[in-house]
Order: structure tokens, then sequence, then C-alpha cells
């Protein structure tokens, strides 16, 4: 059940039934066992009677298949077989058993002695029980508990027992099946709340209002609660705002209890009640009402007291007999007198008495304030009955002839310790001259003396006084004063006492229980310690007699309490005046005399006590001294309806942006008579009212004013004249609007349905102000019963019925209303589904009207469709036929939709009749056809005209219609494109009996369109002109032609500066002819022309002009160009004054010194900076006035920078080039320009932000010349790379992942080559998929470039790198000679010849040695070794001619094979014993021999080496293309060099270039292996030995 509990109530101890006291929880098991003792054993004993019959509540016995009896509703009334009462039934003990038993004495005292009758009464009497235990002595109690505790138990096992042997399966803890719901509904309003709750036994439901338990008999008429076969309900009548609250139905039984929340919102509408005429509805059911004592009071008020008129100081009695039937001799109803609906109470201005028969009310002396609607409620047990009657109290004579009546209805506000604002209500009689004021008058309670409060009467119906005596009570009383006297003083107040508001309220309260604590609600005031500053200053009234301040007072008051001074101080001034300079006051407000009217104030207080004067609080704004409230606009038209033949039912409409609206006064005068009397002395604050006591048969007319605080409004234009006499039987047969009718529906949803109907045929005595819909249930057929829709009337044809449920039928019938009332319902409409529409083509358009009928053609509105389906509406078709033609003669009006919502329907046949009906249209297709109108006769009514477009003299343009059929309500109602205009900016309207005209303020473009005419309560009179571009042109051209008389001026009179700062006052005339003239003023000073002012007029042009050298601050003031052509006149001002002034001033002198600094050399345009496309950064300034002599010297941070072809100038343009900017360029650069003229400086600042913003811009250039980011492969992985034009070192280049940055590591790199920039992916794998992207800091969006590594891509680029990996293994493993041998070798004979060289591979490779290409083999003359594995070394012992030959080494392995070629010539010579040996470098160079000296050691031997290698298939294209750049290389450096340098040099070219390809296409490991290959350093590359 906490689930269902507000959060508010689980604070307290009630909501549950866990805050019972053990002893509480006892009793109802106690109660719980005797109930299922009586299922099981008594059924009978309750029955049976003693001798009487005992009414029951509902007239049904108890059923005998219930497990347990129902308990009986008490009753006291004693009948008869014949139902006659015969008396009372008095019962045992009211307070402690809720109903009699009907039982035996034997049955009596056998119930008494069980357990369950024990728990019973200890339960019913546990008010006594709590009572006897607070005076028993402690050894009482302690005994009393032990036989409760010894009774709980046998309880306990007593109930066990019945469990187990009377187990009962039906029985079961409450349940709601429908739980209350909550309503927000409107003051006086009836409202039901009802649930339905199952259960066994049946449950006792109680309901409970703000967790108090509600009791009908506390509040007869006011509270009404049912319980029918498990459905329950509580039934609020006549709902005020004291019923808002939340209501709680607790259902409870044996089994348990549940409880179930709803709330309950009282809302007023202003304005939509008549509270003059109240209606509260009985407290009667469809099947009779119903009384707790058993009986139906049947209650008559007859001998009624009727409409009553008083005079003031009269004694009036109201009285009404009252029959009640049955008559009780003693019975006592309640009777209650109601004012205005407001109960009244015994005082010395009001007595009542009730007789037993006849209820009175007296009035022991009339005051205006008696005036109302008197109400006699008398309310019995079965309902209320209500009667009321209008009294009417008149003025008494006036004392002096001609004074004004007394005041009304004087109330205290906001009383204070010394201050209290009086309030009154003007009355409704001036007594033939205006009201000048009034007076207020105060008299202490206990005396008679009064002493007039204000010296000047007020007109403000609001004063506060002031000067009271704290703790002393005060009545006050208002007279009224105009230039005859003073009238009669108003009834005196109720007494008010002077004291603070927190001490009246507590005195107001009750004292409250001890509780044991002392709460300290206000700190106790510290000694010696000056009070703070007042909180929360503010003017909470200003009228133009006084000022009311109000604030709080300061949190810290010191020694006691503080007392106020108040200050004041006029607006734009500093200078504070204390106001009450004597006596400090003691109220947190105060009322300010004597203030100027119309200054502006500023207000300000301080806090005093006996420790000194505190600081002032903060001031408040600026106050203009006024009235702020105005007095009310007069009401509108006046309608009289005829009611009975003496009174007449008046209706009129508000008054307009009324503020604080009082009421209204109605007057009333005899046609011709001349003479006005007032039909109500006391303010009504509705627009609507029956005027009493008028002569039947007698004409009237009526006028109505507004009153609220400021004043009376003047009266509103007089209404009709109306006869006196009942309306039925030659009175207005229908002063309100007929039914409407054609009800459709426009859309419909799950829970509410859109309706549209047509208007009333007639509307009645006025204009409709709105409608009011019902809708009720239809079920199998039968329609349930009608329910409002909507409390305020809604205005427009169509409405939104909301709360229906889904799948469901409903009938809903329309009521229209006027000011004369509400009119008779619609026929019930056809019975609809409420189903949710799911089409998609919109639904029917609505509210299909027809105007301006003529002989041929006619124009047709209609409104878009609710429902628009699937897409909006994008346009609409209109059909039409013959209104006696069949269905099958619908054909279309137009071809291509509609946008717009009105069409003119041409080429009609004159006197047919037609009818039409719409269709709307989506990208869905056309929706449903809208109702068919009605027959419409092509035929142009007699006496009708056409709008009539007009140019007056004064070239203003306007629109006229006239009407001869208008009637008295008739109205003109002008429209734009067939929407009413209300925008007034453009169009104006006037209306003068039976023309009517719009014209158009400032004819535009924007006035291009279809301008209509409407006469309401008229047969359709209306007429349409349409405004064209062409004809706005025309008008425009005559316009023009007849504002000649004026000067016209194509501009107003301006100001601008001219070379060396003049100014120039100039303005130009439209047209204007020779003898025109122009007057110059200054201040309203005729100014002429002289030293100081130059004039010119150029009459051709129309330009009028004056000139001054310079601007001085004599100069501010007003500039007036007057101009006089004939009789036309012109003029144009010009306000320069204040900021305007000092800023036009400021630019003149500023002008005036750039001419003389433009008289030397000068920058045109100042130094700034641009980026070329190259990213070249360029400091320029354009310069002028040069001459050869002129410098331009630049400087940067005060350092001449020196000249050179960075530094340019032409074309008047100065330049400095920064080629690559860096962070050391930044600084602050100068432009001197210098010559005989004088000179000019330009400065520049590149440093901090002024150089991020250049470098952003640099970036952003090369960002832009960045080129697609692109994919390629190397043997180390993936790498993805950009080209750029420029880099700079300070670029910031961030790399992202699926949008992440990435963070580098070993496997993943980022770097940058030249103007290249790329990013390595060493050994990829398929989480490297995705996108990739380089990212430019530019300092604003930035650059991305991206590049998706995905699908083919990823996969492309992994294949070429799994290749190119093969291809480099191969590459740096297969068989190759590492260390060349020479060209060729020239030996003497006899000599030995050794060669080695370094032969390297993995595997090892296979080394064969061919002579002259055959291979040869190792023998005692030619020694052939491979040692390690890497040296192959040649020896022939003794070289002889049969030796010389070309001679090959061939190493060979599975990567791949490789040759190295020498050629041995031997020649004939002296023997040498020695050994020649030749050493040579890794290409074949000889490096030293037997002939290079010490020094040297180093000799080339008769060639450059010419290797050839012969590759295998397997070597890796990659490669290939490296060495063959490498040999595109060679021979363009072989052009430039020596021929002895070409092989060192290609050496070491060839070697870096390979080494730089390889590193950009392998990973780091292998490139470094094959540039270096294992033990190459340890043993020399080649050796030659000779012998």
């Amino acid at each position: 059940m906490s689930g269902s509990i507000p959060f508010y109530q689980k604070h307290h101890l009630h909501y549950d039934r866990g805050y019972r006291s053990k002893e509480t929880q006892s009793k109802v098991s106690q109660y719980q066992a005797s109930s299922r003792y009586s299922a099981s054993g008594s059924a009978s004993a309750a029955t049976r009677s003693r001798g009487l019959n005992v009414s029951s509540h509902s007239g049904l016995k108890e059923s005998r298949l219930s497990p347990s009896p129902k308990r009986a509703k008490p009753t006291y009334l004693a009948v008869d077989k014949d139902n006659q009462i015969i008396g009372y039934v008095v019962p045992i003990f009211r307070g402690s058993q809720e109903f009699a038993t009907g039982l035996s004495d034997t049955e009596e005292a056998r119930v008494r002695d069980t357990a369950a009758y024990m728990a019973r009464r200890d339960l019913f009497t546990s008010g006594l029980e709590m009572e006897r235990s607070e005076l028993s002595s402690r050894k009482e109690t302690m005994r009393e508990s032990a036989e409760r505790i010894t009774l709980n138990k046998r309880i306990h096992e007593h109930e066990e027992h019945f469990k187990r042997m009377n187990e009962d399966s039906l029985m079961h803890a409450p349940e709601f099946v429908i739980k209350p719901r909550s309503h927000t509904v409107w003051e006086k309003q009836c409202v039901r709340l009802h649930c339905t709750v199952s259960g066994w036994p049946d449950p006792r439901v109680v309901w409970y209002k703000n967790n108090v338990a509600l009791d009908p008999l506390a509040n007869p008429g006011k509270y009404k609660i049912e319980s029918r076969y498990s459905v329950h309900s509580l039934e609020i009548n006549k709902c005020d705002f004291d019923d808002t609250a939340q209501y709680r139905v607790s259902a409870m039984n044996a089994q348990g209890e549940l409880s179930a929340f709803a709330s309950v919102v009282v809302k007023r509408f202003k304005g939509e009640i008549d509270e003059f005429l109240p209606a509260p509805r009985r407290a009667i059911t469809e099947v009779g009402p119903v009384s707790e004592y058993g009986i139906t009071f049947q209650t008559h008020i007859v001998d009624k007291f009727g409409v009553s008129f008083g005079r003031e100081g009269e004694t009036m009695s109201l009285g009404c007999t009252v029959i009640i039937y049955p008559a009780l001799h003693r019975y006592q109803p309640e009777v209650e007198w109601y004012r205005d609906d407001v109960l009244l109470s015994p005082s010395k201005w009001t007595h009542m008495h009730w007789s037993g028969d006849r209820a009175t009310l007296t009035l022991t002396h009339l005051n205006k304030e008696d005036e109302g609607l008197y109400t006699l409620r008398v309310t019995t047990k079965s309902g209320y009955e209500t009667y009321s009657a209008y009294v009417f109290v008149r003025d008494a004579d006036a004392e002096v002839e001609g004074a004004p009546a007394a005041p009304l209805d004087v109330r205290c506000l906001d009383a204070n310790k010394d201050y209290i604002i009086v309030a009154w209500k003007q009355p409704a009689v001036d007594g033939g001259s205006s009201i000048l004021g009034y007076f207020v008058d105060r008299c202490e309670v206990g005396t008679t003396h009064w002493i007039q409060c204000n010296d000047t009467p007020v007109k403000f119906a609001r004063f506060p006084v002031t000067g009271l005596v704290e703790g002393r009570s005060y009545i006050f009383r208002v007279r009224a004063v105009n230039k005859s006297g003073i009238s009669r003083p108003s009834r005196v107040s109720e007494p008010v006492a002077a004291m603070d508001p927190a001490d009246r309220a507590r005195m107001r309260g009750t004292s409250a229980p001890w509780t044991g604590q002392i709460i300290v609600t206000e700190e106790e005031p510290a000694e010696g310690i000056v009070p703070g500053k007042p909180l929360d200053l503010q003017v909470t009234e200003a009228t133009k007699n006084y000022v009311v301040l109000s604030w709080k007072p300061p949190g810290e008051k010191g020694l006691e309490g503080v007392m106020y001074y108040v200050e004041k101080c006029v607006s734009g001034t500093d200078s504070w005046q204390r106001v009450n300079t004597e006596i400090p006051v003691k109220s947190p407000r105060f009322a300010l005399f004597d203030l100027a009217e119309g200054k502006a104030y500023r207000f300000r207080v301080r806090c005093c006590n006996s420790a000194g004067v505190g600081e002032p609080s903060d001031p408040t704004e600026a106050t203009t001294v006024g009235d702020k409230l105005d007095i009310p606009s007069a009401p509108g038209k006046v309608i009289p309806t005829r009611n009975t033949d003496t009174s007449v039912v008046v209706s009129w409409e508000a008054s307009r942006d009324a503020k604080e609206l009082v009421g209204y006064y109605i007057e009333g005068s005899i046609v011709g008579s001349n003479v006005w009397e007032p039909c109500n002395n006391k303010p009504v604050n509705v627009t609507r009212f029956i005027c009493h006591g008028l002569i039947t048969g007698e004409k009237y007319v009526f006028r109505v004013r507004a009153v609220n605080a400021a004043g009376i409004s003047q009266f509103s234009q007089e209404s009709e004249a109306v006869e006196v006499k009942a309306a039925i039987g030659g009175g207005i047969l229908h002063a309100s609007p007929a039914p409407p009718y054609g009800i459709t529906v426009l859309e419909c949803v799950r829970d509410s349905m859109v309706l549209a109907w047509k208007q009333p045929t007639f509307i009645g005595g006025a204009d409709i102000t709105g409608y009011f819909v019902d809708y009720r249930e239809v079920i199998d057929g039968v329609p349930g019963k009608w329910h409002e829709a909507n409390i305020k009337a809604v205005s427009e044809r169509a409405y939104r019925v909301s709360d229906l449920k889904e799948n469901k039928k409903y009938q809903f019938q329309v009521r229209a209303a006027n000011m004369a009332g509400v009119g008779i319902p619609s026929l019930p409409s056809n019975t609809f589904l409420c189903e949710e529409w799911t089409i998609a083509v919109p639904g029917p358009p609505y509210d299909l009207q027809i105007r301006e009928v003529r002989n041929d053609s006619l124009v047709l509105l209609w409104k878009p469709p609710v429902y628009q389906g699937r897409d909006p509406v994008n346009g609409f078709y209109v059909d039409i036929k013959e209104a006696d033609a069949p269905e099958e003669a619908w054909r279309g009006v137009n071809t291509k939709a509609l946008e717009k919502t009105y069409t003119k329907i041409k080429d009609l046949k004159e006197g047919e009749k037609y009818v039409f009906r719409v269709r709307a249209q989506n990208k869905a297709g056309v929706g449903k056809v809208s109702d068919v109108t009605e027959p419409v006769p092509a035929l142009t009514k007699p006496g009708t005209k056409e709008i009539v477009v007009d140019v007056d003299d004064d070239g203003v343009i306007s629109l006229n219609f006239e009407c001869g059929n208008m009637t008295p309500d008739s109205k003109f109602v002008w429209s734009k494109n067939y929407e009413e205009i209300t925008d007034t900016s453009r169009l104006s309207t006037e209306t003068k009996g039976t023309k009517s005209k719009v014209v158009f303020n400032r004819p535009g473009e924007e006035d291009i369109g279809v301008y209509s005419c409407l006469v309401t309560h008229t047969d359709g009179a209306s007429s349409s002109y349409t405004l064209s571009e062409e004809e706005l042109k025309r008008l425009l051209e005559i316009s023009h032609d007849h504002k000649f008389p004026i000067i016209p001026l194509k501009s107003d009179l301006a100001v601008e500066l001219l070379e060396k700062g003049r100014v120039r006052f100039w303005l130009q005339a439209e047209k204007i002819s020779n003898n025109g003239r122009v007057d110059y003023v200054f201040n309203d000073n005729v100014v002429s022309q002289g030293e100081k002012y130059k004039m010119n007029f150029d009459k051709n042009t129309g330009v009028i002009e004056m000139t001054m050298e310079s601007l001085t601050p004599a100069d501010e003031g007003t500039y007036t160009f007057q101009l006089q052509d004939g009789k036309a006149t012109n003029q144009s001002s010009l306000v320069l004054i204040g900021d305007v002034f000092k800023q036009l001033q400021k630019e003149s002198e500023f002008q005036r010194k750039e001419y003389f600094r433009k008289q030397g050399p000068h920058f045109i345009e100042y130094l700034s900076w641009e980026v070329t496309p190259e990213c070249c950064v360029v400091l320029k300034c354009k310069v002028g006035n040069m001459k050869k002599e002129t410098s331009a010297q630049w400087h940067k941070d005060r350092h001449q920078i020196k000249v050179d072809e960075h530094l340019g100038f032409a074309e008047g343009v100065l330049k400095l080039e920064i080629a690559q900017i860096s962070k050391k360029d930044a600084g602050v650069y100068e432009v001197i320009l210098k010559d005989d003229r004088g000179q000019d400086t330009s400065t520049l600042n590149l440093t901090d932000q002024g150089f991020k913003d250049l470098m952003n811009e640099v970036f952003s250039v090369i960002a832009n010349s960045s080129t697609p980011l692109k994919i390629t492969s190397t043997d180390e992985g993936i790498r993805l790379y950009t080209f750029v034009s420029y880099y700079n070192d300070l670029l910031q280049v961030t790399w992202h992942y699926k949008d992440s940055a990435i963070a580098f590591s070993d496997r993943i790199k980022s770097g940058v080559v030249g103007e290249q920039l790329w990013l390595q992916i060493k050994e990829p794998t398929e989480k490297d998929m995705g996108k990739y992207a380089i990212e430019f800091y530019d300092g604003k969006g930035g650059l991305r470039r991206t590049v998706d590594l995905s699908g083919q891509a990823f996969d492309d680029a992994f294949a070429e790198f799994q290749r190119l990996k093969a291809a480099a293994i191969a590459e740096r493993n297969r068989a190759r000679v590492a260390g060349g041998l020479p060209d060729v070798v020239t030996i003497q004979e006899g000599k030995a010849l050794n060669l080695t060289c370094n032969i390297s591979g993995n595997p090892v490779p296979e080394v064969t040695w061919l002579k002259n290409d055959r291979e040869i083999t190792s023998d005692e003359h030619c020694i052939l070794k491979f040692e390690s594995g890497k040296f192959a070394s040649f020896t022939i012992t003794g070289v002889n001619t049969s030796d010389s030959g070309k001679y090959s080494i061939l190493v060979k392995n599975k990567y791949g094979t490789e040759s190295g070629d020498f050629t041995v010539e031997v020649t004939e010579g002296t023997p040498d014993l020695g050994v020649t040996s030749y050493w040579t470098d890794e290409e074949g160079n000889v490096v030293f021999g037997p002939n290079t000296p010490k020094e040297k050691m180093k000799t080339s031997l008769t060639g450059t080496k010419m290797q050839k290698r012969k590759e295998s298939v397997s070597k890796a294209s990659t490669v290939k293309n490296v060495e063959d750049r490498e040999q595109g290389k060679k021979n363009e450096a072989q052009n430039d060099r020596n021929p002895g340098e070409v092989g060192a040099l290609d050496s070491d070219q060839t070697k870096e270039a390979r080494v730089d390809l390889i590193n950009q296409t392998l990973p780091v490991d292998q490139s470094e292996a094959s540039e270096q290959p294992a033990d190459s350093a340890e043993k020399p590359e080649a050796v030659a030995e000779t012998t």
C-alpha cells in the first residue's frame, strides 16, 4: 500500500495501521475474532427484534447467504406496521455502541460473556479507558496490564482454533477494482469521486479529506456519501477553494485495510460564473434523498420575499415560511442566509430569527453595502432548499442639495503599528457634478470623537492613514465632496488595531498545549548594537497625492525594537533629505505626501535605536509621482433584453484593458425624459444585470460605467430603447442565438475528436460570443447522459473534445451564446466512433463560407483540414454542381491544386443555384470531401455596391465601401487576403454611418493583395478589390501628384564629413521650383552665410547643404532646414547632442589630422601580412605621395633591417618577404617613411597572439597544399604518406585512427622526410584495418586528410608488403662476390699470382672458377681455395704464357648467382723470386700494390673495374629499380667528373643512394644488415698476390 501513498504523508503516523499501539492492535484482532465468531454461530441472533420494526438504511433484509451479518445503519425512529412514526428508540449508549443489537436479555448476557464482546467493548470505549488509566495507581495499572496480556493470549488461541476449525476460503482483504480519479473543477460546480471495492466480508469504507474523516452530518448538504453494490461515492456539492485537498478512501475488513487517493483542485474563472445568480444543486440522487434517521424530509419554501427596495437608514426584514415534512416536534433544520454567496453572521447590522416555521432576516440599518442577492438556505439531513431575491438600497437624501452620495464598503488594509491603508468604493450618484475627492475620518474605539485624516480631498479610492497610536483600535469612515458640498458619511469600517501583523496573528491564534519545549522564535536583541540596513525596500503604491513605501526589518535589531527614518532624493541628484525629521516611524510602512507631481524621486530608509542610527538601505528605483492606475475605459455595447413587466436584463461588453476593476454601475432613463436613475448602488463585477423597479410599458435606455480605485470611467454608449414588457407573449422571441447545425468530425485520435459545425441561421439580438459543446456516450444504441466538453466558451466553430474512450461511440450537441445568454442546443449529431484515423490522405476542410455573390461569380472560403494525413497539405480542389443536379454532376473548378484557402469562382449562370465542396491533397493523394455548402443562387442582390479606390487631395490612398441595408448591429469587417486586418501600422480603418474606408498609411509592396469588406448582420453584403503591383504603382503616382503642396524630400537632413574634417549638413528635396527658399536654423536661431557657415542651394537637383570648417563645443545642438516653395513647406531637423555630437567632433578632428598627414609621404594601407601559396610570409603596406627622395626603413624590434633582395617597392606597395619563417622571426615590425615633407610610421606586432595568428595562417596554407593521403607498401610494412609544398618545424600534425589520436610505439611510427609526412605500420595485421587521418592544426577548424585502409585497399597493400618482404630477404641472402677483383693483372712469366676476394650469401654459396668460360679445378699449378665460407683464393704457383686468358669466379646459392671477371696477361721478363700482392676495395679498385709509396700506399691499376653480375630470377623488382636509379645517377655524375674520380665517387654515391632508398622500403634491421654483412670488416675485401 505504501506505493500509492504520497511522500508528504509517509512521515505522518496515521497513513496506515503502523501507528497503532500494541493495545490498539490487540483490540483490532479481538474485533476480527468476534466477526469470525459471529459468522459461524450467531447469524440468526442479529435478525431478532424486541417487538418494534426498526427501518434499515436500504430497506432490504439481511441475506442468509452472507458469511457474516451486515451491520445495520443507526436509526432512532420507531415506526409501526404502516410505517407511521410512533416515537424514538433510545440507544443504550451511543458513545460506546454504534448500533442497537436487538438481542434478548439472555442472548445479550451470553454474548457479553464471550471474549468477542469484551474485545468490541474495549474497542469502542478506548477513550474512557484512557481516562480511567490516568487516574489509576501504578499497581492497578500493572494488574490490568497482566490481565490484558492473559486476555490477549486467550483471544489469540481462540482465534487460531476457529481458523483451524472454520477455514473460509472466500475471505480476502479489500481490493480496489476501480480507484477514484482526480478532478479539476470550477468553483461552484459539483464533483463526484467514486470507486469500486471488492472484499469478503464486505469492507467498511471511510472517506478522508487531508486524513481527516468526513462526516456528512457535520456538514449537511456539503458532502454526500453513498455505497451501493460495492460502488462507493463521495459527492462534494458547490465546491469552493477550501475543497482543494487530497481525498483518501479507506476500505477495511477482517482481512486487512487498503487505501486509495485522489486529488480535487477547485479553480475560479473570472467572468464566466454569474455570482449574482447562484443555483446550488440539491443533494438528491436518482433514487431519492437518503437520511441517516431513516426518513426523507421534504422542504418547501413558501410565502417568499420578493425583490425589495429600501433606503439608507431604514430597517428591512426579509422572511419566508418553511414547511418541512414530516413535521417533527423538536426537529431543528439548519437555516442560513447569504448575500452574494457570502454567508451572513449575526451582527449589529443583521439579525436572524427562526420561529420553527418561518425564517426572518432583519437589516437593522440599511446601507448600500447591504445591496445584493440574498439567499435563504434551509438544510435538513435529506438535503437543502434555497430561495434568492435581490435587495436594492437607494441613497438617503443628501444633507446639502447637490452633494454626492456616500461612499461604501470601507475596508482597512495592511494594518501596522502606526499605519493603515483605508480603501473604499465610489458612489454611483455624484449629485450632478463630478466628485472632487474624499475625506477619511478616524475614531478611536470607545470614543465618539471623529478626526479628519486628510486636509485636502483625495481622488484615489485608497488612502494611507498615519500617526496612529500603537496598540489602540480604530474605526474609519469616508465622505465624498463635490462643488456643492460633502456627502453623508459611509458606514463605518470594522475595528482594526494598530499593531505589528505578527503580534496580531499571535493574538488571533489559540495557545498551544505545553510540550515541555521552549521554542525561541527570534534572537534576543544584543546590547549596544546599532541596527543594520532595512531589507527589500520598495514602492508599493504611487499616486499623485502620496507614495507608499514598504520594507522588511533588518536582521540585527540591536538593544530594543527599531524605528525608522525615511529619506528622499530627487532623481538625478545625490542630495538626500530626511522626511520624518521629528519622530521616527515604528512600522515598516510609510506614506509620503506633498511630493511634486511629475517629478521622479528615489527613497531609502535608516534604522535607529538607542545605540544610534544605522546605515541606509539600498535606494529604490526612480519613481515618478503620479497615478499609476488608469481610470478604466468605457464599457462596450449595451444590449437590453425584456425580462418581466418590471425588469429588464442588461448586458454589455466589458471594459477593455481595465486594471483592478471593482465593478460596474448601470443607469436607466425613460426615453425622452433625459433623467438618469441608478439601477444599482453597489458595483457589480459581472457583465449582465437585471434592472428591477421599472415602469411597465415605458421605454428605457441604459448606459454603464466601470469603476476601479482610480475613478469611474466615461459612460458607455446608450443602448437601444426597450419597452418594459414581459418577454413571453409579445416580447423578443429569440434574444439568444438559434441552435447551430451540421456537426461533423474533422479529426479523430484515440481519446479525442475534433468537431466542426455551422453557424446558426439566426444569431439573436447580438453577435455570437462563443459556443458550448456537450457529448454523451452511446452504448448499444442507447445514449447516456450529456456532459459538458468545455467550461469556457470557444469562439471558433471547431473544438477538440478530449478525455473520450477509444472505440466508444458518441453523440454531440452544440449551443451558441451571445450577450443575451446561451441558446438552445442543436439536435444531437450522428453517432461517431472514437477511433484513431490512420489514413494517409488529409481529412475534410471545414467552415466553408460564400461571399461576394454576383450574377456570374462568387468567392468561396474554407479552412484547411485539422487532420493532415501522413504528409502536410499542399493544395486544394473545389467541386461545383447545380443544387438540383444528381451526385454524378459534381465537377472540378480547378485542375491545378490551389495553395490558398479561397478562390473566386467565375462563369456562373445567372439565377442558377449552386453548391460547393472542397477537398485537400497531400503527397499521398486527395483526401475526404468537406460538407456541402447550402445552395446559393448566382444573383446580384439589389443595392449591391463595390469597393472604390480613392486618392484625396493630400495624396492619401483609401479603399471605400458603402452598404445601404445595414442594421443597428452591423459592422464593417475589412480583410486582406480574406484574413481580418488587425495590424494598424500599415492600414487605418474609418467608419461613419453606412460608409467605411481603409486608408494606406505607407503604401508599398507589402500592401499588395486582395482586400475585401464584409458587413455583418446583413444578407451577405461584401465586396473585394485586388491591389496588384501595377495598380499600386499607378496609385502612388497619383498620390505623388496630390502631395505636391508638401515639398517631398528624397532624404532627410543628414551630416557627413568632408576633406580636412569639414562638416557638411545636407538634404535633398524631391522637387522644388525656382521660387523655393531655405532658412538655416541652429538652436532656434537663423544663421546666415559667413566665415563659419557656407550655404549652397542647387534648385535643379534639390540638394541643400551647409558646411562648417570644424566643430567646437559651442556647435552642439539642433540643426534645422526650413523649406518653402509657394504655399508648400517642409522642414527636417538633426539633433547633435551628447555622445552623438562628441563622436562626430572626434571624427572631424581625426579627418583633419589625416588630411595634414597625407600632405607628405603616408600610408594608404598600414602594415599587414599575407601568406603566399609557397608559404612565404610577406609583410606589406601601401604608401602614397612618394618621391625619389623618400626613404623607407624597415625595423624589427627597433633594429633596422638591412635591405636585401627580399625588400621591394613597386606600384606604391612596400613588401618584406620572409622565406622560411620560424620563431626567430617573431617581433615588432615597423616601417618609417621619411623625406623633407615629413614622416609616417606603421607598426605591426608579430609577437604572442599576432605571431600565433600568422603561424596559423602558414599552417593553413601548408595544410591546404597537402596531397591526398596515399598508401604504399615496404618490406617493413605499410606506409601512409602525404606531401606538402613546404614543411615548417612548428607545424602541429596529429595522426588519427578511427577518429582517435594514435599513440606511437616501436611498431607504429611517424616522421618527416623532406616535404613528405609519413606514418609507418610495421608488420600490419587485420587489427590495423580502418580509417586513418592526418590532421593539420591551423588555429581554426583545421584540415584533415583521410584514407580508408580496409577492404581491398588493405588486402592489396598487405600482399605488396609480403612480396617486398620476401624480395628483401632474397636480396639480402643471395650469393654475391662482396669484394671485387682487378680487371686486368699483368705479371711476368715465372712469378706466382695470388688473388683473394670475399664471398657472402646464406646459405653458403657454391664457388666455381672458370678460365675462358671453362671450369677449372684445383691442382698443383692452380690452387683454388674457399675458406670459412667467406674467402675465395686463386693461386698460380708459377705463371707461364699459357696462363694468360680470361678468368671468372661464379658463386651460386638458391637466392641467386653472381660472377667476377678478371684478365691475366703474362709477359716475358727477368725472373723474380718475390711475391707481388694487390689489395683491392669492395669494388675491385687497387688500394695498394708493390709500387705504392709508404706514405700513400695507393695506386690505380690500368683501368676501372667493370663488374658483371648475373642475377637470379628471384631478385626483387624493387631492388632492380634501385639499381636503375643508381645507374642513372652515375651517368649524370660522369658527365661532370674526371674519369679517374668516377670509381670512388660512384661508389660513395651509389652506396648512399642505395642505403637511402632501402631505408624507405625495408625495415631498419634489414637495411642495416644489407649495408654491412656479417664479419665484413674483419678482413680485406680482395687480395692479389704476385710472386
